[in-house]
C-alpha cells in the first residue's frame, strides 16, 4: 500500500486529447492548431485558476516536435532562440525573475522576427500580471483565452466516462465524496481513480465510500474521513 499512496503524486503524461474540454471547445481547437503549427496567429495567452488546465495543456505541446516546454524557473539556455524549436511555452510567467523577464521579452521578439509560435500562462489577464510592462505588451501580442474550469458536475461526469471506460463500477456517494475531500482539479482527480483501481483490485473489494475514506486516510493520515 505505500507505493500506491506514493503514486498518488506520480506525474502522468498530458495529452491534448485527455484535457477536459468543458467550456473551452475554443481554445482546445486552437491549441490543436498550434500543436501542427497552422494557427494564423503565432502567439497566445492562457490565463485561469490553479488546477484549471494550464501547465496540462502546456506539456502536451511540449510533447510535440519542435517543443521546448519553459519553466518560470528555467536557466537562462532555455529561453534562447535556436532554429530547430518551432514552438516554445513559457509557463507561470507571474513568477518570472527580473532577470527571467529580460529573456523572455527578447524571446518573444526572436520568435516573432523568425515566424515561430509562443504560448504563455499565468493567473491573471497579461494588462494585470506583475511583469514588466514590455513584457505584458508581448503576451498580449496574440490572442488570450481564459480556461474555464469544470463545474463539478462535469467533473463527476468525466470521472464517471472515465471509470466505465476501464470497467471501474463506483458507488453513487464516492466521485461527490471525493470532490469535498481532495484535491480538486481534474488532474487530481484523475490520479486517485487511477490508485482507487489499483486499491480495489488489490484488496478485492469493490469501490465505495469505506474504501476511498481508507485510501484517503493512508495518503493523509491525519485528515478527518469521516465528515
Amino acid at each position: 500500500m505505500k507505493q500506491l499512496v506514493l503514486d498518488l503524486g506520480a506525474e502522468q503524461a498530458h495529452s491534448l486529447d485527455t484535457f477536459e474540454v468543458g467550456q473551452n471547445a475554443e481554445l482546445a481547437h486552437l491549441m490543436h492548431q498550434f500543436a501542427e503549427r497552422r494557427s494564423r496567429e503565432h502567439f497566445a495567452y492562457l490565463w485561469g485558476e490553479t488546477g484549471a488546465g494550464k501547465t496540462h495543456l502546456l506539456q502536451a505541446l511540449a510533447a510535440t516536435p519542435g517543443s521546448r516546454y519553459i519553466a518560470c524557473n528555467a536557466p537562462e539556455c532555455e529561453f534562447t532562440y535556436t532554429q530547430d524549436t518551432t514552438l516554445y511555452l513559457l509557463d507561470d510567467c507571474e513568477q518570472l525573475s527580473p532577470q527571467a523577464q529580460i529573456d523572455a521579452f527578447a524571446l518573444f521578439n526572436q520568435i516573432r522576427e523568425h515566424g515561430a509560435y509562443m504560448v504563455s500562462t499565468g493567473p491573471v489577464p497579461p494588462v494585470v500580471l506583475p511583469v514588466r510592462e514590455d513584457l505584458r505588451t508581448r503576451m498580449g501580442w496574440g490572442l488570450i483565452y481564459q480556461i474555464h474550469g469544470l463545474a463539478d458536475e462535469q467533473k463527476i461526469a468525466a470521472l464517471t466516462h472515465a471509470a466505465e471506460a476501464r470497467g471501474l463500477t463506483l458507488s453513487a456517494s464516492v466521485l461527490p465524496y471525493l470532490l469535498s475531500h481532495f484535491k480538486r482539479d481534474m488532474r487530481s482527480l484523475s490520479t486517485m481513480l487511477d490508485a482507487l483501481d489499483q486499491y480495489s483490485l488489490e484488496t478485492q473489494r469493490p469501490v465505495t465510500l469505506p474504501l476511498l475514506r481508507d485510501l484517503l486516510l493512508q495518503a493523509n493520515p491525519q485528515a478527518d474521513t469521516k465528515e
